[in-house]
């Protein structure tokens, strides 16, 4: 008998597909906190892939005082990072404050964020005191009796390198999660990608929409307020929006995270320093931030840069926590780049240390003071120190220096702040 033969007979048969598991009852918690405020699209595509349903995803609600009170207090941490701490509230709430109980807790220990700048700094690493928080706060759950065990709920807290390639976060992902979930490799796989899909498709319709605001601003000849924080401060309880009290008075908001990457805006901001080599790319802040490992950090100083030079952003407010680490040595880089322009610049350091609620109300006042008085010959300011073709959509309405606009030309003004 021909050997061919044989071996079809005798050849172990591929196994049938293993029938796709129904997840779709399973409630999964997650602490709305720190870096998930910037990679939860990434989070909802992968469960979504998995099959988890959509109204089983739950996330907590934003940081309040009344949050930690009721879920949080005697099991915090001892952490000089506020945002940190507020995580136990939000634990609390998952495990006892949901009238429809979760299965599984997941709280990520991101070690590293994707970011456009990758490949023009050194890497994109997040806070290590941030990656490291989720099993800091555990322990809070855990010192007196195993909480999570009580309430039959599974905590995981997978470590897990976002900025790094796809593969990459699958086999991380995979090997924290395979039995949480019940996983295989495969569909860990497919999940990573449609996790990464969500979050690229969200970045490119605030990018979009970023533009969109700049756009209106240049027909309108007005200005807008560009926030510098860490995606934290986005949330209401840490950030005591800020952000809103400002946007009350007409002033467009845009957030550091998601300002246009066309490369028409970049080459007309960025370019000349391009070809003069004063820098090797619009991505490039070696001129003005060497140490370029930690991914928040890197984009604060980039938006810093492209304040500086985008005529339409009049204002820049920097908020921060207190002490910091992180932070503390962008204060003086980032005003002085913002400066460089002649463009406001407004810090917000140590947001938590106290109660700022009237603090805050008087200098927002100051803040719509100064908009008001200069927005419009900083523009004009800035436009001057730019090439006059404009990228298409940000034709303003008027090109003419104001009479009581400063006449001279600093054509080094942008130039990263040096």
């Amino acid at each position: 008998m021909h050997s061919l033969t044989l071996h079809k007979w005798f050849a172990k048969k591929r196994s049938a597909a293993s029938p796709a598991k129904d997840r779709s009852t399973l409630r999964v918690g997650i602490p709305r906190v720190l870096n998930v405020w910037s990679t939860h699209q990434f989070w909802i595509g992968f469960l979504l892939a998995l099959g988890i349903a959509e109204e089983n995803l739950v996330f907590s609600s934003p940081t309040s005082e009344e949050q930690f009170r009721e879920y949080g207090k005697g099991r915090g941490s001892v952490d000089c990072c506020y945002p940190v701490k507020c995580m136990s509230g939000h634990y609390g709430e998952l495990l006892f404050g949901l009238k429809k109980k979760i299965h599984v807790l997941l709280s990520p220990m991101i070690y590293s964020l994707p970011s456009f700048l990758k490949g023009h700094v050194v890497d994109t690493l997040s806070c290590t005191r941030v990656m490291a928080s989720p099993e800091n706060i555990k322990a809070g759950f855990l010192k007196e009796k195993d909480l999570f065990q009580e309430n039959n709920v599974v905590y995981t807290s997978p470590f897990v390198s976002l900025g790094d390639a796809e593969e990459t976060v699958a086999g991380q992902l995979f090997s924290d999660l395979k039995n949480v979930f019940g996983l295989d490799l495969r569909e860990t796989r497919h999940a990573v990608r449609a996790g990464f899909a969500a979050l690229r498709a969200f970045d490119r319709k605030m990018r979009q929409k970023t533009r969109s605001i700049l756009e209106d601003c240049a027909r309108e000849g007005r200005g807008c307020v560009l926030l510098l924080a860490r995606p934290y401060h986005i949330d209401p309880g840490i950030g005591h929006e800020i952000e809103a009290d400002l946007q009350v008075y007409g002033y467009p908001i845009l957030n550091w995270q998601h300002l246009p990457l066309d490369r028409d805006i970049l080459d007309w901001l960025f370019g000349e320093e391009v070809r003069a080599g004063k820098i090797r790319h619009p991505f490039d802040i070696s001129d003005v931030w060497p140490s370029s490992y930690s991914s928040n950090t890197n984009e604060i100083l980039w938006a810093a840069k492209f304040a500086t030079r985008c005529p339409w952003i009049s204002c820049v407010i920097h908020l921060s926590s207190y002490e910091c680490g992180m932070d503390q040595p962008t204060y003086t880089p980032v005003q002085k780049i913002i400066e460089a322009s002649r463009t406001l610049f407004f810090k917000f350091g140590d947001l938590d240390a106290n109660k700022p609620a009237g603090s805050i109300r008087i200098r927002v006042e100051t803040i719509i003071h100064y908009l008001q008085k200069s927005s419009r010959d900083i523009l004009h300011f800035k436009l001057r120190s730019l090439p006059h073709d404009v990228p298409n959509g940000f034709e303003p309405e008027q090109r003419h220096t104001p009479t009581n606009a400063p006449h001279a030309t600093n054509t080094n003004a942008l130039q990263g702040g040096r």
